[in-house]
Protein backbone atom coordinates (compact mmCIF):
# COMPACT_ATOMS: atom_id res chain seq x y z
CA UNK A 1 0.00 0.00 0.00
CA UNK A 2 2.94 2.06 0.48
CA UNK A 3 4.39 1.86 -2.49
CA UNK A 4 0.78 2.52 -4.42
CA UNK A 5 0.77 5.70 -2.44
CA UNK A 6 4.39 6.72 -2.89
CA UNK A 7 3.90 6.14 -6.88
CA UNK A 8 0.61 7.69 -6.85
CA UNK A 9 2.11 10.88 -5.97
CA UNK A 10 5.27 10.62 -8.48
CA UNK A 11 3.04 10.20 -11.24
CA UNK A 12 1.03 13.68 -9.78
CA UNK A 13 4.39 15.53 -9.55
CA UNK A 14 5.09 14.44 -13.39
CA UNK A 15 1.70 15.73 -14.26
CA UNK A 16 2.07 18.70 -12.99
CA UNK A 17 4.95 19.15 -14.29
CA UNK A 18 4.00 18.75 -18.18
CA UNK A 19 0.97 21.14 -16.58
CA UNK A 20 3.33 23.68 -16.60
CA UNK A 21 4.22 23.63 -19.70
CA UNK A 22 1.32 25.05 -20.53
CA UNK A 23 1.06 28.14 -22.56
CA UNK A 24 5.08 27.72 -22.47
CA UNK A 25 6.27 25.12 -25.42
CA UNK A 26 8.79 27.26 -27.17
CA UNK A 27 10.53 28.17 -24.42
CA UNK A 28 14.00 30.28 -24.82
CA UNK A 29 16.71 30.25 -22.24
CA UNK A 30 15.52 33.14 -20.25
CA UNK A 31 12.25 31.04 -19.46
CA UNK A 32 13.54 28.34 -19.29
CA UNK A 33 16.43 28.84 -16.41
CA UNK A 34 14.22 31.82 -14.88
CA UNK A 35 10.60 31.80 -16.22
CA UNK A 36 10.85 35.13 -17.95
CA UNK A 37 10.99 37.03 -14.86
CA UNK A 38 7.26 35.96 -14.50
CA UNK A 39 6.71 34.63 -10.87
CA UNK A 40 4.33 36.06 -8.97
CA UNK A 41 4.17 35.35 -4.96
CA UNK A 42 3.13 32.53 -5.03
CA UNK A 43 5.14 30.69 -7.29
CA UNK A 44 8.27 32.01 -5.95
CA UNK A 45 7.28 31.46 -2.12
CA UNK A 46 7.09 27.59 -3.20
CA UNK A 47 9.95 27.44 -5.26
CA UNK A 48 12.37 28.94 -2.78
CA UNK A 49 10.50 27.24 0.25
CA UNK A 50 11.03 24.18 -2.11
CA UNK A 51 15.21 24.99 -2.08
CA UNK A 52 15.78 25.61 1.38
CA UNK A 53 13.21 23.38 3.34
CA UNK A 54 14.65 20.07 1.28
CA UNK A 55 15.35 16.09 2.42
CA UNK A 56 17.69 17.63 5.15
CA UNK A 57 14.88 19.00 7.10
CA UNK A 58 13.40 15.86 7.71
CA UNK A 59 16.19 13.75 8.19
CA UNK A 60 19.22 16.22 9.57
CA UNK A 61 17.44 18.30 11.91
CA UNK A 62 15.69 15.58 13.46
CA UNK A 63 18.89 13.81 13.43
CA UNK A 64 21.09 16.50 14.71
CA UNK A 65 18.19 16.56 17.79
CA UNK A 66 18.60 13.15 18.31
CA UNK A 67 22.33 13.01 18.31
CA UNK A 68 23.26 16.41 20.01
CA UNK A 69 20.10 17.64 21.65
CA UNK A 70 17.98 20.41 21.85
CA UNK A 71 21.49 22.73 21.24
CA UNK A 72 21.45 21.41 18.15
CA UNK A 73 18.84 23.20 17.44
CA UNK A 74 19.58 26.51 18.58
CA UNK A 75 21.79 27.36 15.85
CA UNK A 76 19.81 25.74 13.09
CA UNK A 77 16.92 27.70 13.95
CA UNK A 78 18.45 30.82 14.61
CA UNK A 79 20.18 31.26 11.16
CA UNK A 80 17.07 30.81 9.43
CA UNK A 81 15.50 33.19 11.17
CA UNK A 82 18.24 35.87 11.31
CA UNK A 83 18.24 35.21 7.36
CA UNK A 84 14.71 36.25 6.60
CA UNK A 85 14.90 39.74 7.56
CA UNK A 86 18.75 39.60 5.51
CA UNK A 87 16.57 38.08 2.70
CA UNK A 88 13.41 40.91 2.71
CA UNK A 89 16.35 43.52 2.32
CA UNK A 90 18.62 42.02 -0.52
CA UNK A 91 16.98 39.93 -2.02
CA UNK A 92 14.73 42.62 -4.28
CA UNK A 93 18.01 44.59 -4.64
CA UNK A 94 19.60 40.79 -6.21
CA UNK A 95 16.93 40.92 -8.45
CA UNK A 96 16.99 44.36 -9.31
CA UNK A 97 20.54 43.87 -10.39
CA UNK A 98 19.43 40.71 -12.61
CA UNK A 99 17.50 42.61 -14.72
CA UNK A 100 20.04 45.48 -15.09
CA UNK A 101 23.17 43.24 -16.04
CA UNK A 102 19.70 40.05 -18.03
CA UNK A 103 21.79 37.79 -15.84
CA UNK A 104 20.38 34.16 -15.39
CA UNK A 105 23.45 32.89 -13.29
CA UNK A 106 24.97 34.23 -10.03
CA UNK A 107 28.27 34.90 -12.06
CA UNK A 108 26.25 36.98 -14.45
CA UNK A 109 25.88 39.74 -11.81
CA UNK A 110 29.69 39.39 -11.19
CA UNK A 111 30.22 39.86 -14.94
CA UNK A 112 27.66 42.41 -15.47
CA UNK A 113 28.80 44.86 -12.78
CA UNK A 114 32.55 44.43 -12.60
CA UNK A 115 32.93 43.40 -16.31
CA UNK A 116 36.18 41.10 -15.48
CA UNK A 117 36.22 37.95 -17.48
CA UNK A 118 38.29 36.58 -14.34
CA UNK A 119 36.13 37.54 -11.54
CA UNK A 120 33.71 35.76 -13.61
CA UNK A 121 35.39 32.63 -13.80
CA UNK A 122 36.75 32.61 -10.45
CA UNK A 123 33.07 32.72 -9.08
CA UNK A 124 31.55 30.39 -11.72
CA UNK A 125 34.36 27.98 -11.31
CA UNK A 126 34.02 27.73 -7.51
CA UNK A 127 29.97 27.74 -7.55
CA UNK A 128 30.49 24.81 -9.56
CA UNK A 129 32.88 22.79 -7.67
CA UNK A 130 31.34 23.70 -4.06
CA UNK A 131 27.57 22.65 -5.23
CA UNK A 132 29.16 19.51 -7.23
CA UNK A 133 28.50 17.23 -3.44
CA UNK A 134 25.82 18.44 -2.75
CA UNK A 135 24.39 15.64 -5.64
CA UNK A 136 25.97 13.77 -3.79
CA UNK A 137 23.70 14.55 -0.25
CA UNK A 138 20.37 14.33 -2.68
CA UNK A 139 21.03 10.97 -3.46
CA UNK A 140 21.90 9.62 -0.40
CA UNK A 141 18.73 10.60 1.18
CA UNK A 142 16.66 10.13 -1.79
CA UNK A 143 18.08 6.25 -1.78
CA UNK A 144 17.28 6.22 2.37
CA UNK A 145 13.64 7.32 1.38
CA UNK A 146 13.16 4.49 -1.16
CA UNK A 147 14.45 1.91 1.09
CA UNK A 148 11.83 3.33 3.55
CA UNK A 149 9.24 1.73 1.46
CA UNK A 150 11.21 -1.62 1.55
CA UNK A 151 12.37 -1.51 -1.66
CA UNK A 152 15.37 -3.85 -1.55
CA UNK A 153 17.14 -2.86 -4.83
CA UNK A 154 20.60 -2.44 -4.68
CA UNK A 155 21.92 1.82 -4.46
CA UNK A 156 23.23 1.71 -8.11
CA UNK A 157 19.10 1.47 -9.40
CA UNK A 158 17.21 3.60 -6.39
CA UNK A 159 20.32 6.02 -7.35
CA UNK A 160 19.29 5.85 -11.00
CA UNK A 161 15.98 6.27 -10.72
CA UNK A 162 16.43 9.37 -8.81
CA UNK A 163 18.15 11.06 -11.17
CA UNK A 164 16.05 10.12 -14.50
CA UNK A 165 13.05 11.87 -12.11
CA UNK A 166 14.93 14.74 -11.47
CA UNK A 167 16.54 15.01 -15.31
CA UNK A 168 12.77 14.45 -16.17
CA UNK A 169 11.70 16.82 -14.04
CA UNK A 170 14.22 19.63 -15.39
CA UNK A 171 13.49 18.74 -19.56
CA UNK A 172 9.78 19.43 -19.36
CA UNK A 173 9.96 23.12 -18.98
CA UNK A 174 12.78 23.94 -16.38
CA UNK A 175 12.32 26.03 -13.19
CA UNK A 176 8.60 25.87 -14.34
CA UNK A 177 7.80 22.43 -13.43
CA UNK A 178 10.35 23.22 -10.56
CA UNK A 179 7.49 25.74 -8.86
CA UNK A 180 4.96 23.36 -9.76
CA UNK A 181 6.30 20.37 -8.06
CA UNK A 182 7.01 22.64 -5.04
CA UNK A 183 3.46 23.44 -4.54
CA UNK A 184 2.60 19.15 -4.13
CA UNK A 185 6.17 19.02 -2.38
CA UNK A 186 5.53 21.75 0.39
CA UNK A 187 2.06 20.14 1.58
CA UNK A 188 3.14 17.07 1.26
CA UNK A 189 5.98 17.67 3.69
CA UNK A 190 4.05 19.64 6.15
CA UNK A 191 1.23 17.23 6.17
CA UNK A 192 3.81 14.48 6.80
CA UNK A 193 5.66 16.41 9.42
CA UNK A 194 2.93 17.33 11.36
CA UNK A 195 1.04 13.94 11.68
CA UNK A 196 4.47 12.47 12.66
CA UNK A 197 3.96 14.78 15.48
CA UNK A 198 0.74 14.36 16.61
CA UNK A 199 0.70 10.07 15.99
CA UNK A 200 3.42 10.72 18.93
CA UNK A 201 1.49 12.90 21.01
CA UNK A 202 -0.77 10.36 21.08
CA UNK A 203 1.21 7.58 21.64
CA UNK A 204 3.54 8.73 24.16
CA UNK A 205 2.47 11.98 25.25
CA UNK A 206 4.60 15.14 24.92
CA UNK A 207 5.56 15.09 29.09
CA UNK A 208 6.54 11.61 28.46
CA UNK A 209 9.06 11.91 25.75
CA UNK A 210 10.40 14.98 26.97
CA UNK A 211 11.32 13.44 30.43
CA UNK A 212 12.79 10.07 28.63
CA UNK A 213 14.81 12.72 26.24
CA UNK A 214 16.16 15.11 28.44
CA UNK A 215 17.87 11.96 29.97
CA UNK A 216 19.95 11.33 27.08
CA UNK A 217 20.82 14.69 25.73
CA UNK A 218 21.83 18.00 27.38
CA UNK A 219 19.88 20.57 27.74
CA UNK A 220 22.21 23.18 28.25
CA UNK A 221 25.29 24.47 26.33
CA UNK A 222 28.60 24.92 27.65
CA UNK A 223 31.32 27.95 26.25
CA UNK A 224 32.25 26.16 23.17
CA UNK A 225 28.90 25.39 22.32
CA UNK A 226 27.41 28.74 22.70
CA UNK A 227 30.71 30.52 20.79
CA UNK A 228 29.88 27.92 17.95
CA UNK A 229 25.83 28.43 17.75
CA UNK A 230 26.72 32.47 17.90
CA UNK A 231 29.07 32.58 15.62
CA UNK A 232 27.87 29.87 12.92
CA UNK A 233 23.96 31.73 13.06
CA UNK A 234 25.72 35.37 11.78
CA UNK A 235 27.93 33.12 9.58
CA UNK A 236 25.15 30.99 7.54
CA UNK A 237 22.79 33.84 7.92
CA UNK A 238 25.29 35.12 5.49
CA UNK A 239 25.51 32.55 2.93
CA UNK A 240 21.80 32.06 3.25
CA UNK A 241 20.85 33.72 -0.39
CA UNK A 242 24.88 33.19 -1.77
CA UNK A 243 23.66 29.97 -3.28
CA UNK A 244 23.63 30.26 -6.75
CA UNK A 245 20.18 28.11 -7.12
CA UNK A 246 18.73 30.54 -4.30
CA UNK A 247 20.01 33.90 -6.64
CA UNK A 248 18.58 32.32 -9.62
CA UNK A 249 15.12 31.45 -8.16
CA UNK A 250 14.95 35.16 -7.15
CA UNK A 251 15.31 36.03 -10.80
CA UNK A 252 12.24 33.93 -11.42
CA UNK A 253 9.88 37.02 -10.07
CA UNK A 254 7.95 39.67 -11.25
CA UNK A 255 9.34 42.34 -9.02
CA UNK A 256 11.32 43.08 -6.06
CA UNK A 257 7.68 43.85 -3.92
CA UNK A 258 6.95 39.69 -4.93
CA UNK A 259 10.58 39.11 -3.49
CA UNK A 260 9.90 40.94 -0.16
CA UNK A 261 6.12 39.50 0.75
CA UNK A 262 7.84 36.22 0.18
CA UNK A 263 9.88 36.83 3.13
CA UNK A 264 7.42 38.20 5.21
CA UNK A 265 5.41 34.99 5.16
CA UNK A 266 8.25 32.46 4.73
CA UNK A 267 8.93 32.02 8.68
CA UNK A 268 5.40 30.43 8.81
CA UNK A 269 7.08 27.35 8.12
CA UNK A 270 9.43 27.12 11.16
CA UNK A 271 5.93 26.05 12.71
CA UNK A 272 6.77 22.31 11.64
CA UNK A 273 9.82 22.27 13.92
CA UNK A 274 8.61 21.44 16.78
CA UNK A 275 7.17 17.99 15.45
CA UNK A 276 10.33 17.38 14.19
CA UNK A 277 11.83 17.60 17.76
CA UNK A 278 8.68 15.50 18.79
CA UNK A 279 9.72 12.44 16.37
CA UNK A 280 13.06 12.87 17.28
CA UNK A 281 12.76 12.85 20.92
CA UNK A 282 10.03 9.81 20.68
CA UNK A 283 12.93 7.70 18.59
CA UNK A 284 15.05 9.09 22.11
CA UNK A 285 12.51 7.65 24.49
CA UNK A 286 12.31 4.80 22.87
CA UNK A 287 15.90 3.72 22.81
CA UNK A 288 14.92 2.69 19.41
CA UNK A 289 18.29 1.29 17.73
CA UNK A 290 19.22 3.40 14.55
CA UNK A 291 22.44 2.76 12.28
CA UNK A 292 22.32 6.68 11.69
CA UNK A 293 20.64 9.82 13.65
CA UNK A 294 19.31 10.66 10.36
CA UNK A 295 17.18 7.55 10.80
CA UNK A 296 15.17 9.11 13.75
CA UNK A 297 12.11 10.57 11.89
CA UNK A 298 11.48 7.71 9.51
CA UNK A 299 12.13 5.41 12.53
CA UNK A 300 9.37 7.05 14.23
CA UNK A 301 6.89 7.36 11.22
CA UNK A 302 7.18 3.75 10.38
CA UNK A 303 6.72 3.10 13.98
CA UNK A 304 3.86 5.36 14.41
CA UNK A 305 1.94 5.78 11.23
CA UNK A 306 -0.37 2.99 9.19
CA UNK A 307 1.19 1.57 5.74
CA UNK A 308 -0.54 4.29 3.20
CA UNK A 309 0.74 7.07 5.30
CA UNK A 310 4.49 5.62 5.46
CA UNK A 311 3.64 5.71 1.27
CA UNK A 312 2.62 9.94 1.84
CA UNK A 313 6.01 10.59 3.73
CA UNK A 314 8.24 8.95 1.45
CA UNK A 315 7.07 10.94 -1.34
CA UNK A 316 7.27 14.05 0.74
CA UNK A 317 10.77 13.01 1.25
CA UNK A 318 11.69 11.96 -2.45
CA UNK A 319 10.05 14.84 -4.07
CA UNK A 320 11.97 17.58 -1.43
CA UNK A 321 15.39 15.59 -2.55
CA UNK A 322 14.49 15.63 -6.26
CA UNK A 323 13.36 19.60 -5.84
CA UNK A 324 16.27 20.52 -4.94
CA UNK A 325 18.81 18.30 -7.20
CA UNK A 326 16.60 19.50 -10.44
CA UNK A 327 17.47 23.05 -8.35
CA UNK A 328 21.22 22.40 -8.79
CA UNK A 329 20.81 21.21 -12.36
CA UNK A 330 19.39 24.38 -13.42
CA UNK A 331 22.32 26.43 -11.64
CA UNK A 332 25.09 24.18 -13.11
CA UNK A 333 23.54 23.91 -16.29
CA UNK A 334 23.00 27.84 -17.33
CA UNK A 335 26.84 28.30 -15.23
CA UNK A 336 28.60 26.10 -17.39
CA UNK A 337 26.92 26.94 -20.99
CA UNK A 338 26.92 31.04 -19.81
CA UNK A 339 29.75 31.66 -18.11
CA UNK A 340 32.35 28.57 -18.87
CA UNK A 341 31.38 29.00 -22.25
CA UNK A 342 30.41 32.85 -23.02
CA UNK A 343 30.69 32.25 -26.71
CA UNK A 344 27.81 29.57 -27.41
CA UNK A 345 24.94 31.31 -29.15
CA UNK A 346 21.72 31.71 -26.37
CA UNK A 347 19.68 29.90 -28.95
CA UNK A 348 21.91 27.12 -28.40
CA UNK A 349 22.35 27.23 -25.01
CA UNK A 350 19.24 25.37 -23.57
CA UNK A 351 19.87 22.61 -25.31
CA UNK A 352 23.80 22.70 -24.30
CA UNK A 353 22.82 22.86 -20.88
CA UNK A 354 20.79 19.91 -20.80
CA UNK A 355 23.62 17.85 -22.01
CA UNK A 356 25.96 19.40 -18.92
CA UNK A 357 22.80 18.30 -16.21
CA UNK A 358 22.99 14.71 -18.07
CA UNK A 359 26.76 14.73 -17.67
CA UNK A 360 26.53 16.39 -13.84
CA UNK A 361 24.02 13.60 -12.70
CA UNK A 362 25.73 10.84 -13.87
CA UNK A 363 29.77 12.57 -12.63
CA UNK A 364 27.55 12.64 -8.97
CA UNK A 365 26.21 9.08 -9.33
CA UNK A 366 30.11 7.72 -10.26
CA UNK A 367 31.42 9.82 -7.28
CA UNK A 368 28.72 8.89 -4.62
CA UNK A 369 29.50 5.57 -5.42
CA UNK A 370 33.21 5.72 -5.55
CA UNK A 371 34.29 8.36 -3.41
CA UNK A 372 31.45 8.56 -0.97
CA UNK A 373 33.56 10.03 2.00
CA UNK A 374 35.13 12.25 0.03
CA UNK A 375 31.87 13.76 -1.02
CA UNK A 376 30.22 13.52 2.19
CA UNK A 377 33.29 15.53 3.46
CA UNK A 378 33.37 18.48 0.56
CA UNK A 379 28.94 18.89 1.79
CA UNK A 380 30.34 19.94 4.55
CA UNK A 381 32.47 22.46 3.16
CA UNK A 382 29.80 23.96 0.84
CA UNK A 383 28.17 26.94 2.74
CA UNK A 384 31.44 28.01 3.83
CA UNK A 385 32.54 28.42 -0.04
CA UNK A 386 29.85 29.99 -1.02
CA UNK A 387 29.22 31.93 1.49
CA UNK A 388 32.89 34.00 0.35
CA UNK A 389 30.14 35.58 -2.42
CA UNK A 390 28.36 37.78 0.16
CA UNK A 391 30.88 40.51 0.06
CA UNK A 392 31.34 40.52 -3.71
CA UNK A 393 27.53 40.80 -3.99
CA UNK A 394 26.99 43.25 -1.05
CA UNK A 395 29.21 45.49 -3.36
CA UNK A 396 26.95 44.94 -6.28
CA UNK A 397 23.97 45.74 -4.56
CA UNK A 398 25.83 48.87 -3.07
CA UNK A 399 27.11 50.31 -6.34
CA UNK A 400 30.40 50.81 -4.79
CA UNK A 401 34.31 51.12 -6.16
CA UNK A 402 36.07 48.08 -5.43
CA UNK A 403 38.67 46.50 -8.02
CA UNK A 404 37.40 43.02 -9.78
CA UNK A 405 40.56 41.99 -8.46
CA UNK A 406 40.29 42.43 -5.09
CA UNK A 407 37.24 40.56 -4.90
CA UNK A 408 38.58 37.57 -6.92
CA UNK A 409 41.83 37.99 -4.13
CA UNK A 410 39.26 37.84 -1.92
CA UNK A 411 37.11 34.93 -2.59
CA UNK A 412 39.68 32.23 -3.37
CA UNK A 413 41.50 33.36 0.14
CA UNK A 414 38.19 32.54 1.87
CA UNK A 415 37.63 29.52 0.16
CA UNK A 416 41.04 28.21 0.22
CA UNK A 417 41.61 29.13 3.82
CA UNK A 418 38.15 27.61 4.68
CA UNK A 419 38.92 23.72 3.22
CA UNK A 420 42.57 24.04 4.47
CA UNK A 421 40.86 24.73 7.88
CA UNK A 422 38.12 22.09 7.77
CA UNK A 423 40.45 19.35 5.83
CA UNK A 424 43.01 19.96 8.90
CA UNK A 425 40.76 20.33 11.55
CA UNK A 426 42.36 23.34 13.23
CA UNK A 427 41.03 24.10 16.85
CA UNK A 428 39.39 27.30 16.80
CA UNK A 429 37.66 26.71 20.30
CA UNK A 430 33.96 26.01 18.72
CA UNK A 431 34.11 30.01 16.62
CA UNK A 432 32.53 29.03 13.08
CA UNK A 433 35.80 28.67 11.00
CA UNK A 434 33.49 30.02 7.78
CA UNK A 435 33.18 33.13 9.56
CA UNK A 436 37.05 33.62 10.07
CA UNK A 437 37.68 32.70 6.63
CA UNK A 438 34.84 35.43 5.41
CA UNK A 439 36.91 38.09 7.37
CA UNK A 440 40.07 36.91 5.96
CA UNK A 441 38.39 37.31 2.81
CA UNK A 442 37.42 40.68 3.35
CA UNK A 443 40.41 41.55 5.23
CA UNK A 444 42.39 40.79 1.50
CA UNK A 445 40.26 42.71 -0.61
CA UNK A 446 40.43 45.71 1.43
CA UNK A 447 44.15 45.54 1.14
CA UNK A 448 44.35 44.67 -2.81
CA UNK A 449 41.92 47.15 -3.17
CA UNK A 450 43.86 49.92 -1.62
CA UNK A 451 47.22 48.60 -2.21
CA UNK A 452 46.58 49.04 -6.24
CA UNK A 453 44.77 53.13 -5.24
CA UNK A 454 48.26 53.70 -3.89
CA UNK A 455 49.70 51.83 -6.56
CA UNK A 456 48.51 54.94 -8.54
CA UNK A 457 45.86 52.18 -10.18
CA UNK A 458 43.09 53.72 -9.67
CA UNK A 459 39.08 52.39 -10.25
CA UNK A 460 37.22 53.78 -12.99
CA UNK A 461 33.87 55.04 -12.29
CA UNK A 462 31.19 53.47 -12.32
CA UNK A 463 29.15 53.29 -15.67
CA UNK A 464 25.97 52.56 -16.27
CA UNK A 465 27.14 48.81 -18.09
CA UNK A 466 28.17 48.30 -14.56
CA UNK A 467 32.31 48.23 -15.15
CA UNK A 468 34.17 49.14 -11.91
Amino acid sequence: MATAVFLGFILLSLYLALRSKKGHRKQDVHDFFVASGQFGTCLVFFLTAGEIYSIGTMVGFPGGIYAKGPTYGVWFLGYILLAYPLGYFIGPKIWTAGKRYNAITLPDLFKGYYSSRLLELVVAASAILFLLPWGELQFTGLVAAFKGLGWNFPPICLILIAALLAFTYVAISGVRSSAYIAILKDILMVVAIVITGVAVVRQAGVAHVLQVASLHVANTMNARQLTFSMSTILFQSLGFYMLPVGVQFFFTAKSGDTIRRTQMVMPLYMLMYPFLVLAAYYALSQNLHLASPNEAFFAAATRLLPDWLLGLVAAAASLSGLLVLAGLCLAIGPIVTRNLLPHLPESRQKHAAKIVIAVYLLVSIVMTLLTPNLMLTLVNTTLYGVTQFFPGVLIILLSLRVRAVAVALGILTGQVLAIVLYTTQVDLGGFNLGLLCLTANVAVMVLVNGAEKLAGVHAPRHTPHGRV
